[in-house]
């Protein structure tokens, strides 16, 4: 999956992410602008951008759109019925509505109204009503992603609004910014726009959080039209996918803690239930001695990368640890191969791992779980493992043939 970081250097407004995707994506350029214009007849265009005097300067993309002079104010109810009748993918549908549903309970919870009755003003302009359907489309093209963002600017002084002199950032935007980090870098505006807020807060960017190698695939930047003094006025993205590992390589979350207060039989529940979570891989448990002589048990999860902040919170919720450790660590496996041995009338499963010294075969155990005496559970599994290992060198190219 890919992970997509959003640096807002500048700030972000929904043109500036627009033309920062587009600049990453070209190809998607001639669809989005056809996106943009779904509703109205606007003009909608890309152009290259030289932040700078000098040829050194900082260059991207501007995402522009000229839209007829008309009444910015334009009901919620309006917006969403006008895209839900619209010729755009149903998907885009519902990125797009989704977006300005975010923006409808901002505003409503901001006027004290409820979202069915919230009027935008400057939202409801067609500039910005472009710039969302296009950031909704770009969203839909690019597919299931991680996205992620750097800490965002303050900004600072006061904004004009329909309603008068606002604060920045506005009190919708404000809303929207709730639990992400801001810093203040000293330079005034309005940094973070209610549209990038709310497509930020649509996307549920987080901040980058460590993780395996990845491939950095492309970036691009897209410019607002404001200049700030001293910095360059833009969003830069930069997308990174997967990077390919080494035969028998993958990198695996650690999770481990603690618990020295918990009953084992309510324990050995709540770790059956951190089993069975997707990308949960194992649980691991092993007793341990801790302070003040205390006997305690050890618990260690491995987890897929990607699961570690679902699989933390449910250790805390299924057992009374108090506090965890998580790391990435990389993972090294032998080649391994499934097969099925007939043995007596019985199909065993028999695991062939390459070692270094050469191949070994396992019959699993729970294919003679019904059969009694250890004895001849173990003779039925030595006889699915020779017989594996028959059939193996019997193949021309040393695979399982289905037999």
């Amino acid at each position: 999956m890919r992970q997509i970081h959003l640096d807002p250097l500048g700030g972000i407004a929904g043109d500036m992410f627009v033309a920062a995707l587009l600049d990453a994506f070209p190809g998607f350029e001639a669809a989005t602008i056809a996106a943009a214009r779904a509703l109205t007849p606007l003009v909608c265009r890309t152009l290259r951008h030289q932040e700078g005097h000098h040829q050194e300067g900082l260059g991207g993309l501007r995402f522009e759109v000229e839209a007829p002079a008309s009444p910015a104010h334009t009901s919620w109810c309006e917006i969403r019925a006008r895209i839900a009748t619209s010729s755009l993918p149903e998907p885009v549908q519902a990125h797009a509505i989704g977006i300005f549903a975010l923006l409808a309970a901002a505003e409503g919870k901001v006027h004290g109204v409820e979202p069915e009755a919230v009027t935008f003003h400057e939202i409801g302009a067609a500039d910005s009503i472009a710039d969302i359907l296009a950031a909704a489309w770009l969203i839909d093209a690019i597919g299931p992603a991680r996205w992620s963002v750097a800490p965002l600017p303050l900004g600072a002084g006061q904004i004009t609004t329909a309603h008068g002199r606002m604060p920045v950032p506005a009190p919708a935007t404000a809303l929207l910014l709730e639990g992400f980090a801001l810093i203040d870098d000293g330079i005034g505006g309005e940094r973070v726009t209610p549209t990038g807020a709310a497509i930020l807060r649509y996307l549920a960017a987080a901040p980058r959080a460590p993780g395996p190698p990845r491939r950095l695939a492309a970036s691009g930047t897209g410019f607002g039209t404001r200049h700030l003094p001293g910095l360059a006025n833009c969003l830069r993205v930069l997308v990174f996918e997967d990077a390919p590992a080494a035969d028998g390589e993958r990198w695996l979350g650690v999770i481990s803690f603690e618990v020295d207060d918990q009953s084992p039989e309510d324990l050995a529940v709540g770790l059956e239930r951190l089993r069975a979570l997707p990308g949960v891989l194992d649980a691991l448990q092993m007793p341990a001695c801790g302070k003040k002589g205390r006997l305690l048990t050890h618990i260690q999860l491995l987890v897929q990368p990607d699961a570690m902040a679902v699989a933390a919170d449910a250790a805390f919720r299924e057992t009374t640890t108090i506090g965890l450790r998580t790391q990435l660590v990389r993972a090294l496996a032998l080649p391994r191969e499934a097969m099925h041995a007939e043995v007596e009338g019985r199909s065993l499963r028999v695991k062939r791992v390459q070692r270094p010294g050469g191949a070994t075969a396992k019959a699993e155990i729970d294919d003679v779980a019904a059969v009694a005496g250890q004895a001849e559970r173990a003779r039925l599994r030595q006889a699915a493992a020779e017989r594996a290992g028959a059939a193996m060198a019997a193949t021309p190219d040393g695979r399982d043939d289905g037999g």
